[in-house]
């Protein structure tokens, strides 16, 4: 029972009443004043009250016990049973004998609005290469420019900035270590992004990963002549995601997740500068401090094939 603060009635008062009436002989008027409601509400009580006993007394539900307007339950499950065969939804309305919209509704509670919901669900293929270097997830995240703190730290959505211009994050991730490198560039061209590659691969040179083969999408940047040169003159194979499957180069699309809550998001920068210039700072967090859930908790450098006083040296 959910009684508002207002009301004169409570189910213990209610109950007083009706007794008053049927134990102790007072009359309805009587028994309605001394409880500070109608008459008319006394008698609606007691009728409740001799109908179906203290039960009655309880509040009900306002909704209507039938709805003209509602459908039956069997031919709601029905219509989902045919939705099941592939049944458009046209031809279930015709079947039925019941409109399209009360279809579409019944549809759209169950889930199945789209044929494409009816199909089962792809199994999750994990996979991990046995060294480091043997693929490299590469990936871009295109970020606006800003001269003054953003919406998402201010709240106020009216001092945006506009027209500023946009920065391009290259990300590389190692799919065995998750070793990540990154760069800002002003565009994402073929010039960019082939200068991003040799960077790269100079990166995780020094870090002792020599890079077999790189996995990107299908940006024109990667299908260009030049950067497929720059794979063969650096001995590098190509590879290419699935058309439509971003979760192909899950490792590289984790790390952006991971990049823009704690580096692009994480701090209220002045201006898009300062978020640039403190990148290779949250970068080398990354690589050398920070915990990753995907590979035992443990930092993406713990897993290169270098001995430790290699590592304390490139450290320092």
């Amino acid at each position: 029972m959910n009684t508002h603060k207002n009301a004169r009635l409570t189910y213990l008062r209610r109950l007083e009443m009706v007794q008053a009436i049927t134990e102790r002989g007072a009359s309805a008027p009587d028994a309605a004043a001394s409880h500070g409601v109608s008459a008319v509400t006394a008698r609606k009580w007691l009728a409740r009250y001799l109908a179906d006993g203290a039960a009655g007394l309880l509040d009900k539900s306002s909704r209507l016990e039938k709805s003209p307007r509602a459908i039956e339950r069997h031919v709601a499950l029905a219509i989902v049973e045919l939705r099941r065969k592939l049944y458009l939804q046209a031809r279930i309305a015709s079947y039925m004998g019941v409109s399209r919209a009360t279809v579409s509704r019944v549809l759209r509670r169950a889930g199945l609005s789209r044929l494409s919901d009816l199909r089962p669900d792809e199994p999750v293929q994990r996979y991990e290469r046995d060294n480091p270097g043997e693929l490299l997830h590469i990936d871009i995240k295109k970020l606006g420019r800003f001269d003054k703190v953003g919406h998402r730290i201010s709240g106020d959505r009216t001092q945006r900035a506009r027209n500023v211009g946009w920065d391009f994050v290259f990300v590389a991730v190692d799919d065995h270590s998750r070793l990540a490198f990154t760069r800002v560039y002003p565009d994402e061209t073929k010039l960019s992004a082939q200068a991003f590659l040799r960077a790269a691969v100079g990166y995780f040179a020094s870090m002792g990963v020599t890079i077999e083969r790189v996995l990107t999408d299908n940006g024109m940047s990667f299908r260009s002549g030049l950067f497929a040169e720059v794979c063969l003159e650096l001995g590098i194979g190509q590879k290419f995601t699935r058309a439509y499957r971003p979760q192909t180069n899950g490792n590289a699309e984790r790390f952006i997740q991971s990049a823009l809550r704690e580096w692009a998001y994480g701090d209220a920068y002045a201006n898009s500068g300062q978020r640039r210039a403190a990148l290779p700072q949250w970068n080398h967090f990354y690589n050398w401090h920070r915990s990753h859930h995907g590979i035992n908790r443990v930092a993406p450098v713990s897993r290169l094939s270098m001995s430790r006083k290699n590592l304390l040296t490139l450290h320092n």
